[in-house]
């Protein structure tokens, strides 16, 4: 089984800003593949499917972003799963351009409360990820305030291809073509 997560904020306050891409990319993930992410438990909402062959479980973490990794380590402590083999997760970037995503087979949080209690819970940063743009915050913003904001119509428009990208990067990560989607997908928009 491998364990696929995007991280956001549980209440509907937050559904559609800028922290819960990795929710709208599990969303996006579940009607493709029509797996219903409706079982709470684990602190998160699950959803068990099939997708490219792979038994896959989708989350949602309900535990707020900056608790992600209590839901994360006991979902693979419960499935006796490896966090640097089975897991990966979805999450947004200010670092990158509405419209980007990058892929990354480990790193730091990189400033990211959410994946930062992942590594701290599940005591590793070796866990491949999805880093989905939502754009740098203007000068003078709260970073808080910018990430819990929502895209413009324009932005919101680039970052649905880049939810669409994220589709077709799982599937390849599923069949084992993490390089391969690296490839495609970091340079896509860099160009």
């Amino acid at each position: 089984m491998f364990i696929i997560a995007g991280l956001g904020n549980p209440t509907s306050q937050y559904e559609g800003t800028r922290h819960n891409i990795g929710f709208d990319v599990m969303d996006a993930l579940a009607e493709k593949y029509n797996i219903s992410i409706s079982e709470k438990k684990h602190k998160a909402l699950c959803g068990k499917g099939v997708i490219e062959g792979e038994k896959v479980l989708l989350v949602k973490p309900q535990t707020y972003m900056n608790l992600s990794g209590e839901s994360i380590a006991e979902i693979l402590n419960y499935y006796k799963l490896d966090a640097e083999e089975d897991f990966l997760v979805v999450f947004d970037d200010i670092s990158l351009a509405p419209g980007n995503i990058r892929i990354r087979k480990k790193g730091s949080a990189g400033g990211h409360n959410g994946i930062k209690n992942i590594i701290a819970m599940t005591g590793t940063q070796n866990f491949k990820r999805i880093k989905v743009g939502v754009g740098e915050k203007p000068k003078g913003w709260d970073l808080a305030d910018y990430v819990l904001g929502r895209f413009s119509d324009e932005d919101r428009k680039k970052v649905n291809d880049a939810i669409e990208d994220a589709i077709g990067a799982v599937s390849m990560i599923l069949r084992g073509e993490t390089d391969q989607a690296m490839n495609c997908y970091n340079a896509k928009k860099e160009a």
